[in-house]
C-alpha cells in the first residue's frame, strides 16, 4: 500500500484529538475557492479504488469487530464492498452509502477515516449498541474514470477524471426502482434485502454556490419527501437529520441548509424509505471533486473541512443511535430551516 493511503490522502485535513476529532480552522466555509480557471484540480491526492480495497482488507485484519463483504461487481468488474460492524443483530442498524456518483469522493475519504477510528479506543463500546454498515464506493468505475464515454469536458487535469455516472453513463441514484444497473442491483439484493436496517444516510456532493441566509453552506440535508412515506419513518428520518444538524451547524466551519429535492422514488432517499420502511437522510456536501460544470468543482483547500464534516456526521449518528439519544432529538428546527438558494453572481 502506498504511503499516501496510510494518511488517507487527505493532506492535513485533521489531527486526532479527544473530541474525538479536531475541527478544522473556524470560518472554513467559503475559504476554499471554487474552480475559477486558474487552480489545478488534482485528483491524484484522492484515494484510488485499489488503494481503498487494500485499506479495507488491512483494517479487517486489524479490527476484530469489522467484517468485509463483497456484495457484487461493477460493470467493469470491480468488487463492490460492504463494511460491517454487527455485534448484536438485535441492535438498531445504520447504513452509510457513499459515492453513488463517482465524482463525489470526499464522503468516501471521510468514511474510510471513520472506519479506521472504529478500530481505536476512541470508539470503544460504541458498536456494542449499534450495528454499522458502510458502502464506501458504490460507483468505482465512475470514481476511476473508467467509463465508456468521453470525459474530455471534465475539469480535473490530474491523475484521473471522476464522473457522476457509472461506466455506461447511467445515474445510479435514479435506478432505485428498476435496479437494472449491476451496482444498484447488488446493493439492493445483497444489502437492502439482506440486512435489517433502521436508518440510512446517503452521502453526496452538490455545487459550490448554495447559500442559506446569505452565507455559503458547507452542505445541505433533507428527509424523504415522497407522500408515500410512513409517518413513523418520516419522524425518525427527521430525528436523524436533527442529530446531524446539531453536530455540524454548531461548528465554526459548519453551515447547513435544507436541500431542494424531488419526490421521485427512483431516488434512494425516497425509494428506500418507502420500499423498506427505513428512515433516510440525504446529506449533500459542498462542491465536487470533478465535473463538466466549473461551478460544481471546489478547490482543494476545502477538502479538510468537508472530510471532517463526513466524519463528524458518521460519529454523531452512530453514538446517538447507540445510546438512544436519537429518540429525544428535537425536530422543530426543520420548520424554520431555510432552503438553500443558489448565490447569484455579483
Amino acid at each position: 500500500m502506498r504511503k499516501k493511503m496510510m494518511t488517507l490522502t487527505i493532506a492535513g485535513a485533521m489531527v486526532l484529538s479527544a473530541s474525538p476529532f479536531m475541527s478544522p480552522a473556524v470560518g472554513a466555509v467559503g475559504n476554499g475557492p471554487a474552480y475559477g480557471g486558474n487552480e489545478t484540480i488534482n485528483t491524484s491526492i484522492l484515494t484510488t479504488y485499489d488503494e481503498m480495497a487494500d485499506f479495507l482488507q488491512t483494517q479487517e485484519a486489524k479490527q476484530k469487530n469489522m467484517e468485509l463483504e463483497v456484495i457484487g461487481q461493477s460493470i467493469k468488474g470491480r468488487d463492490l464492498y460492504l463494511v460491517k460492524y454487527v455485534i448484536n443483530p438485535e441492535n438498531p442498524t445504520i447504513l452509510f452509502l457513499t459515492q453513488q456518483h463517482g465524482n463525489e469522493q470526499l464522503t468516501t475519504e471521510g468514511a474510510l477515516e471513520f472506519i479506521k477510528h472504529l478500530g481505536t479506543g476512541k470508539m470503544k463500546g460504541v458498536t456494542d449498541g449499534v450495528n454499522i454498515l458502510i458502502v464506501p464506493m458504490l460507483n468505482p468505475d465512475g470514481a476511476m474514470g473508467d467509463v465508456n464515454f468521453s470525459l474530455d469536458d471534465y475539469i480535473a487535469k490530474g491523475d484521473r477524471n471522476l464522473t457522476r455516472y457509472n461506466a455506461d453513463g447511467i445515474d445510479l441514484n435514479r435506478d432505485h426502482i428498476t435496479k437494472i444497473q449491476p451496482e444498484t442491483k447488488a446493493f439492493h439484493e445483497n444489502v437492502m434485502r439482506k440486512y435489517d436496517i433502521d436508518y440510512m444516510i446517503d452521502l453526496h456532493h452538490q455545487g459550490t454556490q448554495s447559500e442559506r441566509d446569505g452565507e455559503l453552506v458547507s452542505g445541505s440535508i433533507l428527509y424523504p419527501t415522497t407522500p408515500n412515506v410512513d409517518p413513523d419513518v418520516l419522524l425518525k428520518s427527521k430525528q436523524l437529520g436533527a442529530v446531524v444538524f446539531d453536530a455540524i451547524d454548531s461548528k465554526g466551519w459548519g453551515h447547513l441548509g435544507k436541500y431542494r429535492g424531488g419526490n421521485a422514488e427512483t431516488i434512494s432517499r425516497n425509494g428506500i424509505a418507502v420500499e423498506y420502511g427505513i428512515s433516510t437522510l440525504l446529506f449533500e456536501m459542498r462542491g465536487m471533486s470533478d465535473h463538466s460544470y466549473e461551478s460544481y468543482v471546489l478547490g482543494q483547500k476545502s477538502n479538510g473541512y468537508l472530510i471532517q464534516q463526513t466524519i463528524t456526521t458518521l460519529d454523531a449518528t452512530v453514538r446517538a443511535i447507540a445510546d438512544d439519544s436519537i429518540e429525544d432529538a428535537d425536530i422543530s428546527f426543520w420548520d424554520t430551516l431555510s432552503y438553500q438558494e443558489n448565490r447569484t453572481s455579483e
